[in-house]
């Protein structure tokens, strides 16, 4: 069984490591900024909007509830980058 040494700058990195709760990446505490963190301040939704032409598209057999866009920016893709940009949140912080 092979053991690996880790320096001491490694051991560091690694603990300074934390998990963003809002775009699960991983950041280093000691780079976070007010641009680091990219997400969606609200939820990905299937239901009817005001605004049906601005957001999405129905085809014409679709009902109205085939819509599903983000409530905080109207983009159709689930994958869509996030429309807000903060500071990263871990999962430690309150």
């Amino acid at each position: 069984m092979e053991i690996l040494k880790k320096t001491e700058g490694e051991y560091r990195k690694k603990e300074a490591e934390k998990l963003c709760r809002r775009c699960k990446s991983a950041y280093d505490s000691s780079d976070n900024n007010s641009s680091s963190c990219r997400f969606h301040p609200s939820f990905f939704v299937c239901r009817r909007h005001d605004d049906q032409k601005r957001y999405y598209e129905l085809g014409p057999d679709d009902p109205p509830y085939a819509a599903k866009f983000y409530d905080c920016c109207g983009a159709e893709d689930p994958n869509a980058v996030g429309c807000r940009t903060d500071y990263h949140v871990s999962y430690d912080e309150n």
